[in-house]
């Protein structure tokens, strides 16, 4: 069976439908993702979603032609709107092998570009309104012309045209109407016609090159058809008789084939011009179907069907058609299209559809059919009256005023003019529902308020029960009695509803405070404070209270648990907006309740969907038991741990603590990239009642996990005296991921000629090293006490912020460890999520070997060291101190001299695949144990060593170009300023990579 694919939504995909139905046609309708419950969708035999929403769906060829093919279509009609005008959609149609109904591609662009249409229509000898595409003239063409037209040059139904009067909005208007047509066509080109007016809008049906009548389209608002009229009335007949010959003869030129409109302007001298040609079904067919009986939309497939229409007909009396739209997007509860004989309505609607402004605003079409004008208007005024739709705003009011007056002399001007006329009379604020009408006033409500609009003395034009779109006339322009002047209003006057709020809003606790300070620590609040630029922070559900109303009394939950022990919001820090959290340690020992969790759930999802860094202050002792106003049974599907979790690698995490931090706060503190800890702390996966209820002991809080054990650990980044240094160090810490800074300085750079000892054998403070070689005061490292043998630290060069691995000779000579290896490992992670670039500076033997290293797992843990640098998508460079042996110096290269941007080396260098004393005795056994003499042998060990240390120096290895260069340990800055530098169209910072391991 043929099967036809309707390329289109709303009413017209509705008519379409039904007559392929009737012609035994198998059909599939396509829909967006949010409108599957769309009436067109149901009288489909199959329908198919889109991937998107809104209008996009409607305008992708490639997902219309693939639905097409899927579904074993054969014919795709486009409808009106959308693409059916698009001549790359009829292309695409045909090189699939679908046919197209419309008009052949070369005609849809013909056609479609308005300024080739004019020039067709000029060289058939057909007039045309004076216009021009050349818009640098644009002035001088106004000022010879007067008021001109802006239109769009592709498209159509009033998008991207503006009536311009004044010389000086014409720029405004080009740049409105070009973004208008650009957003709806794809095109942002324009031209300029003279403002033809008062003029008549009269369009000419035309299948292939026969006229099938005409119609009047002149009831126009801002250039969006609104009632339709066939035939067209009051025509002389020679200028019907012309038009029709203007419209066949358009037709004829282009060998035309479907059906299609040409549409003319009719001066009320008798005289016309060509507008232009519409190749496509219109909106207002429908009266040229009701007043020949021809159903256009079967002509349609048959012609596309190859098929000769019968086109045989008798005009028959008198159509019009009104327009019925949206005021606003809603749920149509009540839908009563009228009824009766010779009363049509087209729709999509019904009881229940849920009407969006994300489509154009068109609701219903009703066209009524009389033997003559009068009694058709008066039908159609009927019909009006009697059509209901409750739930949302329409403009049937509107239609309803419109059709009582005489529309004789109606031109496309007229309604503009009759809301001119009509502008002071009063107007509804909001879209709504009449609920009264009161002497001298009409009550609209909208959203459960009540809005009174004085009338005065105006006739007024609703009546209660309308629904009314905002803006539209409510009574006619009348006497309104003087207002009474309103009351004097005491600014500086408290109501009592916002003392209440005031009064809630009053967070101090003087007694916990002061127990607070008694520790030596300040509160949650005097922290955010400290860390938040001055009066920057906004906080979220700080009225919430613990979830134990069953427990507590309102009062008693007011003065206990202030904002639920959760302070959280959005501060600058430094400038930058950040998210801020910290439990309140002095409402139920900072703890996790029901609402905090909420809170938190919260304030994660702001800080994911607004990539914003987040702060937390963590101390607390996990999870509340004491919550009675919640459902759970376990808690386990609480989200907030996955939700922080997930951030991680997105946005820069910093979890700060002071005090007691045990359970789940420890949780939420271990995931943050970096732990900032004071001396007093404490931090455990559980406190000394989970640890005694798991029969492990009984321990005080201070006996768990103390600094003395988890700062060495790796668990705490930097350890701090208090909780104003461990809030300076978290600035610090952010400033890194805030981009380069202006203002820097450095020290004197020639101090690095003296850094590393001429005695090959001698360790030196690596340290001081990255001081001098860093901006003054730019230095911040991190897990100091931890792997001890790789320095790990944020570092600025030139202002720019850079992350920097270094080893440190003064510790296992620089041999690199497993704790070394892993620490290393994250903070290349670290730097790599967010777009720091990395600088190496090399002074190592290799890896760490022997039986007790291999009890550290050590083949897995520097493997990964190796593994985390070869993937890094950072600029990676590489100093080379001193040493450089073996694996661990291809480590500490990103896993070979040639991976890094730049591998340079100072003076000092030496390289090898293995220590120069332990590849001597290697590879050198034999001869020397063939030496008798102890001191002979030494001396020829020392040899070999000397002659492998001169093999092996820098400038040796820069002669065989395995290296870039051997540098002044001076001009070490130059090269790190000038390749350490993001590549353009580099990936912003933020999910680089999946996360930053918590090790």
């Amino acid at each position: 069976m043929p099967a036809l694919l309707v390329a289109n939504r709303g009413e017209i995909a509705v008519r379409v439908l039904r007559t392929a139905a009737d012609l035994g046609l198998r059909t599939v309708a396509v829909h967006s993702a949010d409108e599957a419950d769309a009436l067109h969708v149901r009288l489909a035999d199959t329908a198919v979603r889109l991937d998107g929403e809104g209008p996009a769906p409607y305008l992708d060829i490639d997902q219309l032609v693939r639905a097409a093919l899927d579904h074993g279509c054969d014919t795709v009609h486009p409808g009106y709107g959308f693409l059916s005008e698009n001549a790359a959609f009829a292309r695409a149609c045909a090189a699939a092998g679908l046919v197209f109904v419309g008009p052949s591609p070369d005609v849809l662009e013909l056609l479609g570009d308005k300024g080739r249409a004019r020039d067709l229509a000029v060289g058939l000898g057909i007039p045309v309104v004076e216009g021009t595409n050349d818009l640098t003239r644009a002035r001088e063409f106004f000022a010879a012309h007067g008021p001109v037209m802006v239109k769009a040059v592709a498209g159509g139904g009033g998008k991207g045209m503006r009536e311009v009067h004044r010389a000086e909005d014409l720029a405004a208007a080009l740049d409105r109407c070009r973004a208008e047509a650009e957003a709806a066509f794809g095109s942002g080109d324009v031209f300029l016609e003279r403002l033809l007016t008062p003029a008549r809008h009269v369009e000419v049906q035309i299948v292939g090159t026969t006229v099938l009548g005409d119609r009047d389209c002149s009831l126009q608002s801002g250039h969006q058809k609104v009632v339709e009229i066939a035939p067209a009335p009051r025509l002389a007949p020679d200028l019907r008789k012309a038009l029709h010959d203007a419209a066949a003869r358009i037709a004829e030129a282009v060998a035309y084939r479907g059906v299609g409109t040409v549409e003319f302007l009719v001066t009320p001298d008798g005289g016309f011009v060509f507008l232009e040609a519409n190749p496509r079904l219109q909106v207002e067919h429908t009266v040229t179907e009701e007043v020949t009986g021809i159903d256009l939309v079967r002509v349609q497939l048959q012609v596309a069907a190859g098929e000769e229409p019968d086109l045989s007909h008798r005009e028959r009396g008198c159509a019009v058609q009104a327009r019925i739209t949206l005021g606003a997007a809603g749920t149509v509860t009540a839908f009563q299209p009228a009824t009766g004989p010779g009363v049509r309505v087209d729709t999509h609607a019904f009881g229940g559809y849920r009407a969006s402004d994300r489509f154009d605003a068109l609701l219903a079409k009703l066209v009524v059919h009389a033997d003559d004008l009068d009694t058709a208007l008066r039908k159609a005024r009927r019909a009006l009256a009697e059509f209901r739709v409750d739930g949302v705003p329409t403009n049937l009011p509107f239609l309803r005023t419109l059709l009582d007056l005489d529309l004789t002399d109606a031109h496309t001007g007229f309604l503009d003019e009759l809301t001119t006329t009509t502008q002071d009379g009063p107007r509804s604020p909001v879209a709504g529902t009449v609920v009264a009408i009161d002497p001298g006033a009409v009550v609209v409500e909208a959203m459960k308020m009540q809005h009174v609009v004085p009338t005065g003395s105006g006739r007024v034009l609703v009546r209660v029960g309308d629904a009314v779109a905002e803006g539209a006339p409510l009574a006619e322009s009348g006497t309104v009695a003087d207002a009474v002047p309103d009351e004097p209003v005491d600014l500086d006057a408290v109501r009592p509803d916002l003392a209440e709020v005031l009064a809630r809003h009053d967070f101090r606790r003087p007694d916990a405070e002061a127990k607070r300070h008694a520790t030596g620590r300040r509160t949650a609040r005097e922290n955010v404070a400290d860390l938040c630029d001055v009066d920057s922070f906004v906080e979220y559900g700080g009225l919430a209270l613990a979830a134990q109303r069953q427990r507590r009394s309102l009062a008693e939950l007011v003065d206990r648990t202030p904002a639920d022990g959760l302070v959280a919001g959005i501060g600058a820090v430094d400038g930058r907006q950040t998210v801020v959290m910290s439990y309140d340690y002095t409402v139920l020992a900072g703890t996790q309740g029901v609402r905090n969790h909420a809170k938190l759930d919260r304030m994660l999802a702001l800080a994911e969907q607004r990539t914003l860094p987040v702060v937390l202050f963590a101390e607390g002792g996990g999870g509340r038991p004491g919550d009675t106003d919640h459902g759970m049974v376990s808690g386990l599907d609480t989200g907030s741990f996955h939700a922080m979790a997930k951030l991680s690698g997105s946005v820069p995490l910093v979890g700060i603590v002071s005090g007691r931090c045990f359970a789940g706060n420890a949780v939420l503190l271990g995931t943050c990239d970096v732990i900032i800890a004071t001396a007093d702390a404490n931090i455990g996966m559980g406190g000394p009642a989970m640890v005694e209820g798991g029969g492990l002991g009984v321990f005080r809080p201070e006996d768990i996990g103390p600094m003395d054990v988890q700062v060495p650990n790796g668990v705490v980044d930097v350890a701090v005296a208090d909780e104003a240094e461990a809030v300076a160090v978290a600035k610090k810490y952010l400033s890194y991921f805030a981009g380069p800074v202006a203002d820097w300085t450095c020290p004197d750079q020639r101090a690095l000629r003296h850094a590393v000892p001429e005695n090959r054998l001698r360790a030196y403070d690596v340290r001081a090293v990255v001081d001098t070689l860093a901006d003054t005061g730019s230095v911040l490292e991190l897990r100091r006490a931890f792997g001890r043998g790789i320095v790990t630290a944020l570092i600025r060069v030139e202002g720019r912020p850079i992350g920097l691995i270094a080893n440190d000779p003064a510790h296992l000579g620089g041999a690199i460890d497993a704790d070394a290896a892993d620490k290393a490992a994250r903070f290349l992670q670290l730097c790599d999520a967010f777009a720091l670039p990395v600088l190496s500076l090399c002074d190592t033997p290799g890896f760490m070997v022997g039986p007790d290293a291999e009890r550290t797992a050590t083949v897995r843990h520097l493997s990964r060291m190796v593994v985390v640098a070869a993937n890094l998508s950072v600029p990676f460079g590489l100093v080379v101190l001193r040493k450089a042996y073996g694996l661990g110096a291809q480590a500490m290269a990103g896993g070979s001299l040639a991976v890094p941007r730049f591998a340079i080396s100072w003076p000092s260098g030496e390289f090898g695949p293995m220590g120069l004393e332990g590849a001597v005795r290697l590879g050198f056994r034999r001869e020397l144990d063939a030496i008798a003499d102890p001191a002979e042998r030494q001396a020829a060990f020392d040899r070999m060593v000397a002659a492998s240390y001169e093999h092996g120096k820098a400038l040796n290895l820069a002669a065989a170009f395995e290296i870039d260069d051997v540098v002044d340990p001076a001009d070490t800055r130059r090269w790190i300023a000038a390749s350490l530098t993001p590549d353009p169209g580099a990936p912003p910072a933020g999910h680089r990579r999946p996360f930053i391991d918590t090790w």
